[in-house]
């Protein structure tokens, strides 16, 4: 196989990874404490929506459902996840995965909060940064904590991905 396809295998194993961390965060918050984030069925209907010209929504729970919403959800939250590890490769470069280092992966992982902040939660009638919750500072903590999660599954997955595959990159 040639190196820009072993490459591509690795982002993408990264980013799945990365997300699955994410998921188990989600479900050691839930189960611990109680606390919920993003029904995945809510972004399903959010992206089955704009492929019907709807972005905004007030709020999105109140909008009609979407057939398969909750797979939509799914597929759409890891094809996210796996495309910010993409960027992550593309920002820091193909020696990142040869050599990961922490600060890169958080930097990524803390940075896509912004696209919830400002793309998704507006859409979804949450207001900016989710300022028309109840307690939106809760919700932007949570939003950091997981963020962050993810960030530090980028980096946890790539250095075991280099311990378990090693790719001889130049």
């Amino acid at each position: 196989m040639n190196d820009y396809f072993l490459t591509c295998l690795r982002i993408l194993s990264v980013g799945i990874v990365a997300t699955v961390a994410m998921d188990l965060w989600r479900i050691l918050l839930l189960k611990t404490i109680g606390v919920s984030s993003l029904d995945l069925g809510l972004l399903g209907r959010w992206i089955g929506h704009l492929y019907r010209g709807k972005f905004f929504h007030t709020p999105i729970h109140k909008s009609d459902p979407i057939s398969k919403e909750l797979l939509i959800g799914w597929l759409s939250h890891y094809a996210i996840g796996i495309g910010f590890a993409f960027l992550l490769v593309f920002v820091w470069g193909r020696q990142w995965l040869l050599t990961p280092t922490l600060i890169p992966a958080l930097l990524i992982g803390v940075g896509t909060v912004l696209a919830p902040w400002f793309l998704m939660q507006p859409a979804m009638g949450m207001g900016i940064a989710a300022s028309k919750a109840p307690k939106p500072y809760q919700v932007r903590l949570r939003n950091l904590a997981i963020h962050s999660v993810y960030g530090a599954g980028l980096y946890t997955s790539a250095v075991i991905s280099n311990i378990l595959f090693p790719l001889g990159m130049k």
